[in-house]
């Protein structure tokens, strides 16, 4: 070691990631100020990677809460959301389990009541939000709120200049084969027909390249993706609900399924009590959530019968393992306001908003439940505009993705 060079520089790189691998992560980051020896090894592709790999691991789980002011506050405030994470440590005789771990301030200000991010997914620590609620200027960002970081993404393909009026879904996950973290599109035309006959359209977006390119290949016909509906990202692939006509006029739902790797779309049948519904199934709501290595189905009727089913399906891809666990139905007189199940935490139970925005934790084999003493949306907001409501839950990791990547403006 040279008279000038500090101590801790000399320490082998080695040593310096297994230290560093154990601080938090606002630890880290800070370290990366420290010197440029440490910068360099903490931005490292391969450091950022291995951090992320050693905190998927760890026994320290995480929840991740939209919170959010009400529409008027948005609108006359300009306040920011709230995004909060809390400890999902699930211990079926601890009442204690459930506490507040940080919080972050989104870094994006709602300008106007026009401007309103929703939230697409979470992956690996990155925010997927998309700026598509109340109008057909379609933009996304990807944030990590850990590392303060964000990227917005190229202008898709499909746009409302290039083929008129449309309805999209969008996913994001991440390429394992290729290490890419990607945004998918499934758009619906509304005007007209394409070129080749079809009506859907489906681009992928590559962080790796900041590009979008169309999927041609491989494309169901005659279907139709449940807009802006939650989807669950597990096993590498995206899905979704989506659903076709029959020759009896009838609907057929299905779960569409967006492999990242090979990019091929393929589907899954939902229980055969769901499908061969009449028109009335424009009122029965149904969203995909992951269940374990699974999948989950929220099965949501709001008018003629309110109730609410849950169904997980027990070894994935395995049509006759669907299983409903759970009925919840309507007991305060609300008939409009079925309670809306969130998403699972790490023990199987299932986070249900009711119609107050009250969120409780439910445990469906012995149908005991806590209330959190956090409160979503609830019901404020119109489902014509929100899809599927604003309130947002899901499981999360702290990771340093993106910190080797400035930030990119995001203007409105």
């Amino acid at each position: 070691m040279s008279d000038k060079e500090p101590m801790w520089d000399s320490l082998p790189p080695e040593i310096l990631t297994h230290v560093f691998l154990r601080l938090p992560i606002k630890s880290i980051v800070t370290c990366t100020s420290v010197s440029k020896n440490w910068k360099s090894l903490i931005q490292n592709p391969s450091f950022i990677s291995t951090h992320l790999h050693h905190h998927s691991s760890s026994n320290n789980h995480l929840l991740l809460f939209r919170l959010c002011p009400n529409e008027d506050t948005i609108c006359e405030k300009h306040e920011r959301e709230v995004y909060t994470l809390y400890w999902d440590n699930n211990n079926s005789n601890n009442e204690e389990d459930f506490n507040e771990h940080t919080r972050f301030d989104s870094p994006f200000p709602a300008q106007s009541g026009s401007v309103i991010l929703r939230v697409v997914g979470t992956c690996n620590g990155l925010l997927c939000l998309a700026r598509d609620l109340l109008s057909y200027d379609s933009s996304y960002i990807l944030w990590n709120p850990c590392v303060r970081k964000f990227t917005r993404t190229s202008k898709p393909i499909v746009s409302y200049c290039t083929h008129g009026g449309f309805e999209e879904t969008t996913g994001f996950g991440f390429d394992s084969k290729t290490n890419d973290y990607k945004v998918v599109r499934v758009v619906r035309l509304l005007d007209r027909e394409d070129e080749d006959g079809s009506s859907l359209k489906v681009e992928v977006y590559s962080l790796a390249t900041d590009e979008w390119r169309m999927v041609t290949t491989g494309l169901p016909s005659g279907c139709v993706v449940r807009g802006r509906e939650p989807l669950a990202f597990v096993n590498g692939a995206l899905h979704w609900i989506a659903f076709r006509r029959t020759t009896t006029n009838n609907f057929q739902s299905f779960v569409m399924v967006f492999d990242l790797g090979d990019e091929v779309i393929r589907e899954i049948a939902l229980p055969e009590f769901l499908n061969g519904f009449d028109g009335d199934q424009y009122w029965v709501r149904m969203s995909i959530s992951v269940y374990k290595n699974s999948l989950a189905l929220f099965h949501q009727q709001d008018f003629s019968s309110p109730c609410l089913n849950i169904w997980v399906m027990k070894e994935y891809v395995d049509e006759s393992s669907w299983t409903k666990i759970v009925t919840m139905v309507d007991d305060q007189g609300f008939r409009e306001f079925v309670p809306r199940a969130l998403g699972f935490r790490r023990s199987g139970e299932v986070i249900i908003e009711m119609h107050d925005g009250e969120l409780i934790s439910l445990h469906f084999e012995s149908h005991k439940y806590k209330v959190l003493g956090i409160t979503g949306y609830g019901y404020i907001f119109d489902h014509s505009i929100n899809g599927n409501g604003y309130t947002f839950f899901d499981s999360y990791v702290e990771s340093l993705v993106l910190l080797d990547k400035p930030n990119r403006a995001v203007t409105y």
